[in-house]
């Protein structure tokens, strides 16, 4: 007896293709299709849900926009390896003008970073130690220049657990990274004091190489501490050039 989950025709609601991206969902769950499997083609889809080939079309399109499923040319649609990136990119748009959100992810990133300094000092090895000099000397260097160092900052970060071996764990903190960075425009921000910002991260990577689990999550949260500062103090700047250009 055939015990493949189906697809049956839908009601018809007023937004029917997000009931068809819920049905298309649904079907690949039912039958455990993985990244690089296809789907029936677009008519089968259409005739066996009893909609348009519009509505098929479309919510085809909006889960493309998820990263659900992809469309090979002259081959047809295909379920999608998963990525945050499309995560990513709606979290950062989101949130790109809400100030309360950006403290948010300050703090979900420092809580996720302080909780876990222990188990990447438990584990981390000499190459990655290096690396993280490496990019320390880097930022000092750009810092003397007084030139912006985020992507290197990203980098730092990365290194700081790449030793756990946690692809999940990479992924978040680049979402979180990335989604705060973009929110509150962090490349952009002046920072009246970036030596201190190469020294918290220098601070980091010596407590670890002393194995101080203290130490490091002070410092991290010190550097969290930092990172909100900077971001307040912009915000005055900025507040009061509106109000100056207001008075005139």
């Amino acid at each position: 007896m055939d015990r493949t989950p189906t697809i049956r025709p839908l009601e018809r609601p007023p937004l029917l293709h997000v009931t068809v991206q819920e049905a298309l969902k649904g079907y690949i769950e039912g039958n455990r299709l993985r990244a690089g499997d296809p789907l029936p083609p677009e008519a089968e889809l259409a005739s066996r849900l009893g909609v348009g080939r519009n509505s098929v079309r479309e919510a085809i399109k909006a889960l493309e926009s998820l990263g659900i499923l992809e469309t090979r040319r002259g081959i047809g649609v295909f379920v999608k390896e998963f990525s945050f990136r499309p995560l990513l990119d709606n979290l950062a748009y989101g949130l790109q003008d809400s100030l309360r959100d950006v403290e948010e992810l300050r703090e979900i990133r420092r809580v996720l970073e302080t909780g876990l300094i222990d188990k990447t000092i438990a584990m981390i090895g000499r190459e990655d130690v290096e690396e993280l000099r490496k990019v320390t000397a880097q930022m000092k260097a750009r810092a003397e220049r007084n030139e912006s160092f985020a992507a290197e900052d990203q980098q730092f970060h990365q290194l700081l657990f790449r030793c756990q071996n946690n692809h999940t764990l990479s992924a978040l903190i680049d979402i979180f990274w990335m989604a705060f960075s973009k929110a509150s425009n962090f490349h952009n921000l002046e920072n009246p004091t970036p030596l201190d910002t190469w020294r918290d991260h220098h601070e980091i990577v010596e407590a670890i190489v002393r194995r101080d689990v203290a130490e490091a999550r002070r410092r991290l949260d010190e550097h969290y501490s930092g990172i909100q500062q900077v971001i307040a103090r912009n915000r005055q700047d900025e507040d009061k050039s509106s109000s100056r250009r207001t008075k005139t």
